[in-house]
This record gives C-alpha cells, structure tokens and sequence, in this order.
C-alpha cells in the first residue's frame, strides 16, 4: 500500500490552512498506482491476458479488482500515453528507410457473440540504425488511407510486400521498395507449372541477390 504524507502549514497572522497538494497521477483521484496499471497493460497488451483472466489471478491473490475498472484504466492510460506514441512516431518518421506490415486480428463484435477481422499495422526502422523503434497501428479495415495516415510526414523509402493499399504513397513522395520476395513466388511459380526459361533465370539472379544478402 502506498502512503503519501503532505504537509498542512497554517499562517498565524490570517489563520489559513494550506496542505501540499498530492503528487501527480495517470488517474486524477485514482486508486491505482503507475506500477499496477503498467502491470495490467503488459499484461494484456504482450502477455495476452484478457482482463477476466487477470480478475481471476488477481482474486487467487486476495485481491478483487473488477474486469471493468481494468478496462477503465486501459482507457485512460492509452490517452496518457498518447504523447509518447507521438513522439516514437515522429523519431520513426525521422529515418529514411522504414519496413512495414499489416497482420489480420480478430476483433469482438459486442452483441454479435463473433468475431470480425481487423488489422494490426506495424512499422519500424531498419537493424542498421543507432537507436532502433517499432510502432503499431490498430485499425477495423486493411484501407489504403491507414499507411497514408500514419506516414503523412514521410519522404524516405518504404520497404514492404505488394500490397496494393501502399502503392498510392507514391503520391506523397514515399519511394516503395517492394519485397523481392513475393515477386520471386510468381516467378517460381512460372518456372515450376509452366517450364518458362526467362522465369527462371529470374529465379537464378535473385538466388545470387541472397548470396549477397547473406
């Protein structure tokens, strides 16, 4: 349990009373403590462990916290860690090579008792840098205005698969490097159903290509 001792200061000519204010919280007049609300977000945000689950360890310990407080708090450190998401954006941005990648999720739909598709986009920098970062992106849809949104500020080179909603950065000055090995896939595969010569001297080349990567 935490204990925060404030001094209460009283003036012998007017007789106020002044009390030191309490030290700052993620949750104004909140009962949690930073070290049990980052607990609650790893948990469920790197370790998996919904929130129900969580209650349930929590009450083995003698501890009853309700699933919809931990919601709660979610909420309102995502908003507090807002300015940090913004900031790992910006060093992100900053760099002139950034990969990325979209993932499939499965998405509750409230009242439905089923699930939806939804998307988890991840972008980051490149192994040769000083200080590496990656940055996820949650959105409902696989659109094309999702990359464009995020890199609004962007004028480097970005490395990804042949996903047609990349191809309109273009526009923005983004130069796309698409993944040589997705083109290679068609490739082979024109070599292997269809005996196609010119394919696979393709393939050949870009076998040496790894060579070099290697």
């Amino acid at each position: 349990m935490l204990r925060h001792i404030r001094g209460k200061y009283t003036c012998v000519c007017c007789q106020t009373i002044q009390t030191a204010a309490m030290p700052a919280q993620i949750i104004d007049k909140g009962i949690p403590a930073p070290g049990l609300l980052a607990q609650v977000a790893v948990a469920k945000h790197d370790d998996h462990l919904p929130l129900y689950r969580q209650q349930e360890i929590y009450a083995r310990a003698g501890v009853h916290i309700p699933r919809s407080s931990m919601a709660q708090w979610l909420g309102v450190c995502g908003l507090r860690l807002e300015p940090l998401a913004q900031a790992l954006r910006d060093h992100l941005l900053s760099h002139s090579v950034i990969h990325a990648d979209e993932t499939p999720v499965k998405l509750l739909a409230p009242g439905q008792g089923k699930t939806k598709r939804a998307y988890v986009w991840v972008y980051r920098t490149t192994n040769f840098v000083a200080q590496r970062a990656v940055l996820f992106d949650f959105t409902p849809g696989r659109g094309g205005e999702n990359p464009r949104r995020v890199l609004q500020c962007f004028g480097g080179t970005l490395m990804s698969d042949d996903f047609s909603g990349y191809h309109a950065l273009q526009a923005q000055g983004i130069t796309l490097a698409l993944c040589i090995a997705h083109a290679r896939r068609k490739l082979f595969e024109a070599f292997q159903l269809n005996g196609s010569q010119i394919a696979g001297q393709a393939v050949a080349l870009i076998a040496k290509l790894y060579e070099i990567e290697r």
